[in-house]
C-alpha cells in the first residue's frame, strides 16, 4: 500500500504533462445480491502540483479500509469542498440483470464521468481497463490505496449506494438491506429463503438463478506513455445532490 505522501504520485505525473483535468473513477456495490451498483468520478485540482493534497483528506483511502463514519466525513469534505468536481451515477437492479454486472459497472462509471464539465483529459481507474469507457484511461490494480482521486471515488460510489440501501431497507422490511447492504450474509440468505425475492433482488445472480460470466474480459486501455489530450467534451452538472 501506498504511504499517503505518495498517493497523488499518478496525478501529479498526468498534471505535469499538461493533461489538468484527471478523474479517478470506482464503483460500488458488484458483490451484493440486491440493489444497484453505484459509480463515481473524483476530479482534485491541478493547482495541487505544486501545493500537495489538502491536509484535510489525509487518511483518505480505499472505502472498505475506512469505518462507516470516517466514509461519511470523506463524503461531507469531498462534496463540499469548493476545488473538487464529482459525479456520482447508479445502474438498477432491471439494467444489471439484462447485461450482467460488469458491465452494468462499466455503465455506472461511464454515466459517472460524462457528466464532469469539463471532461476528463485523463481517467485513473480502479481494477482492470475498461474498454467502453470513452476517455484515456490507465487501470490501477489496487487503485483505491493508490492514488487519492481513485479512493475518493469510492467513498463516494460506497456511501451513495449504502445510503439507497438503507432507504431500500424501508420499502422492503424483512430483508436486513440496512444491515448487509445487499451482501450475501446468513441473515439475507435466510430472509430469501423464509419470504422470497424482492422487487430489488438481482435475479441473474446465485441463488436465484445460477450463471457463469467471465469476471474480468480482457480489455485494453491507454497505458500513460502513451497518453492523448484528444478527448470529447459531455455536459450536464458534475454535482449531484446528496442522496435522501
Amino acid at each position: 500500500m501506498a504511504k499517503y505522501w505518495k498517493r497523488l504520485g499518478l496525478e501529479q505525473e498526468l498534471w505535469q504533462r499538461g493533461l489538468s483535468v484527471v478523474a479517478g473513477v470506482d464503483e460500488a456495490g458488484c458483490g451484493p445480491l440486491a440493489g444497484p451498483v453505484a459509480a463515481a468520478a473524483v476530479v482534485f485540482p491541478c493547482a495541487w502540483l505544486q501545493t500537495g493534497l489538502c491536509t484535510k483528506f489525509r487518511g483518505l483511502n480505499d472505502s472498505k479500509q475506512l469505518t462507516e463514519e470516517e466514509r461519511d466525513k470523506f463524503y461531507a469534505l469531498l462534496t463540499t469542498h469548493p476545488e473538487i468536481r464529482f459525479a456520482i451515477a447508479t445502474v438498477e437492479v432491471e439494467m444489471i440483470d439484462q447485461i450482467n454486472i460488469y458491465q452494468a459497472a462499466h455503465r455506472a462509471m461511464s454515466l459517472a464521468l460524462e457528466q464532469l464539465q469539463p471532461a476528463p483529459h485523463h481517467v485513473l481507474v480502479d481494477g482492470r481497463p475498461v474498454k467502453s469507457l470513452r476517455f484515456p484511461h490507465t487501470s490501477v490494480i489496487k487503485g483505491d490505496c493508490k492514488s487519492y482521486s481513485i479512493a475518493a471515488a469510492s467513498v463516494l460510489a460506497k456511501v451513495t449506494r449504502d445510503r439507497l440501501m438503507v432507504d431500500y431497507d424501508r420499502q422492503y422490511p424483512g430483508y436486513g438491506f440496512a444491515c448487509h447492504k445487499g451482501y450475501a450474509t446468513p441473515q439475507h440468505l435466510e430472509a430469501i429463503t423464509r419470504l422470497g425475492p424482492c422487487a430489488i433482488h438481482r435475479r441473474s445472480f446465485s441463488p436465484f438463478r445460477p450463471v457463469e460470466m467471465e469476471l474480468f474480459p480482457e480489455e485494453t486501455a491507454v497505458p500513460l506513455g502513451a497518453i492523448t489530450q484528444t478527448h470529447e467534451s459531455v455536459g450536464m452538472d458534475q454535482r449531484l445532490a446528496q442522496p435522501q
